[in-house]
């Protein structure tokens, strides 16, 4: 079941209303979920059950994408304005600071939260932020390739490939090792989220210019990395391991860029080990 929170932002034309779809499951410290660019809260699905065995999970859709509309006008899709609107959308859940865990551009919005101070521990999964200015071209390129691959294929022809492991892998190889693993249905809706992400194209080109330079120094942070990330490469991992020394970088064995469905119990470990006292 999903829900709905509307918090008020501050824009250059006065307050705006924004509105944010989520889903919350579970108990004991809240742990909030933040999906990567062009998905939606259902990428956790698989790991959400193993996690709310522990936590008060709260799995968000982003603004823009999944059943969250896209910002109004005057309110831009960058940090600037995404990571004061979860901050809010905290205070309006009465999560306190909860634990953040998140994938892809998930993971770059997790640390901006945990620089800024506003959760008590960070789980970033492939987070953006990290590349050279050859490697963001080309993750952009394929991201683009993607978006328009899912606008044009008619409904009938991805219903059709889901049904299949070797169409699974058509649709999703660039995401995950594993695409046999993901379910029809979940294929189906990921790629009609990714066809209709009305924040898409203006989240891509806010992040032209990101590059996550600052340290974490007071706050528990995990970095992980598949090794079988075809889209943001594991060697960024190190280079998060430079710029936050104190983190604990985590190899995930045979996962790709959206780890949760090639080996749900491995990240599952790894959120829940990372947020939890002395994760250190």
């Amino acid at each position: 079941m999903s829900d709905t929170v509307t918090v008020s932002l501050p824009s250059p034309r006065g307050p705006k209303a924004v509105t944010v779809s989520y889903a919350r499951v579970g108990t004991g410290e809240p742990l909030l979920l933040l999906h990567g660019i062009g998905h939606h809260r259902q990428a956790w699905d698989p790991v959400i059950p193993i996690l709310a065995a522990e936590r008060d999970v709260i799995a968000v859709d982003l603004p823009g994408f999944g059943a969250s509309p896209a910002l109004p006008d005057g309110l831009t899709h960058d940090l600037t304005t995404v990571v004061p609107l979860l901050g809010a959308l905290c205070e309006a859940l009465e999560l306190g600071r909860p634990h953040v865990a998140g994938n892809s551009l998930g993971g770059l919005l997790a640390l901006e939260l945990g620089r800024e101070k506003l959760v008590r521990s960070v789980t970033a999964l492939s987070p953006a932020g990290f590349w050279s200015p050859v490697e963001r071209r080309y993750a952009f390129g394929l991201l683009i390739a993607m978006r328009q691959a899912a606008r044009r294929m008619p409904l009938p022809v991805v219903e059709r490939l889901s049904r299949s492991a070797a169409g699974r892998t058509v649709l999703t190889s660039t995401i995950y090792a594993r695409p046999g693993r993901r379910s029809p249905d979940a294929v189906v809706a990921e790629t009609l989220a990714l066809a209709h992400a009305e924040g898409f194209a203006e989240t891509l080109r806010a992040g032209t210019n990101v590059q996550f330079t600052d340290d974490i120094p007071t706050l528990p942070v995990t970095v992980a990395w598949g090794t079988k990330d075809r889209l943001l490469m594991r060697r960024q991992g190190v280079r998060a391991k430079q710029i936050i020394p104190r983190a604990r970088l985590v190899r995930l064995p045979g996962c790709g860029h959206v780890p949760m469905n090639d080996d749900p119990a491995l990240v599952a470990r790894v959120v829940l080990d990372g947020s939890r006292p002395g994760s250190r």
